[in-house]
């Protein structure tokens, strides 16, 4: 069974992780993308390479296209 509040505290939780979730979910709002709509925001350049939520490193893509990029 998971573990759902020792994973926050030791992951989700962390101060690093919470402002990465801020920026995704800022991302999400300069897209007017909407929960349940199937997109997702995909950073050009990732935020875990230095991208950032500018408009130009921004693009809506469905959820199978972006969650098949990697950051390797």
């Amino acid at each position: 069974m998971r573990d759902y509040k020792k994973e926050y505290e030791e992951y989700h939780g962390k101060p690093k992780q919470i402002k990465e979730r801020a920026k995704r979910n800022s991302a999400r709002r300069q897209l007017n993308l909407k929960k349940g709509d199937g997109k997702e925001a995909d950073h050009k350049k990732p935020l875990s390479k230095g991208g950032t939520n500018q408009k130009k490193n921004l693009r809506a893509v469905s959820l199978k296209v972006n969650r098949k990029k990697s950051n390797n």
